[in-house]
């Protein structure tokens, strides 16, 4: 019995050290990964953060991505991801663009925040490239009513009659 028992043991041992060695791949010294390609070289971006500056509360406000295809490829916007509803864009989806065209990308905000915002928007093109785009501001609630009458100013007018 306690034969068998140190046998199991020492089989439970075995495994328990042969699991923490990594297992060598043949195809894991051949296999290589791609690298990225850098957008810098690719694409040229005329703003990359915009600031709308101070909007009225609900009022719609838009600004022009203008970018610059520098490579030596045709560049296609594939999609533009936007972080929630209150963004909206407008791309030609699937046009190419020539090395040296330039095009934009049209970011929208419809403006219902009030207080300071920052959004964030991914554009997807060819090629597996990205850019992040940032716009901000601040929005502020316009009066419902115009200021209060001053009234002592009127008393004034009646006393000089």
């Amino acid at each position: 019995m306690k034969k068998i028992t140190l046998v199991l043991t020492s089989l439970f041992v075995a495994a328990l050290v042969n699991a923490q060695t990594p297992a060598v791949s043949s195809t894991a010294s051949t296999t290589q990964t791609t690298p990225k390609a850098d957008i810098s070289k690719v694409l040229e971006f005329k703003e990359e953060n915009h600031d709308f500056g101070k909007i009225p509360y609900g009022k719609p406000v838009e600004f022009d991505v203008a970018i610059k295809n520098i490579g030596t490829e045709p560049v296609k916007v594939e999609n533009v991801k936007v972080a929630c509803g209150c963004t909206t864009p407008k791309f030609e989806q699937g046009k190419a663009y020539a090395p040296g065209e330039t095009f934009k990308v049209t970011l929208g905000f419809s403006g219902y925040t009030e207080g300071p915002f920052e959004k964030y928007v991914d554009i997807f093109f060819s090629n597996g490239l990205t850019k992040q785009i940032k716009f901000h501001g601040t929005g502020y609630k316009v009066a419902e009513t115009p200021a209060p009458a001053n009234t002592g100013v009127q008393k004034l007018k009646n006393a000089g009659k």
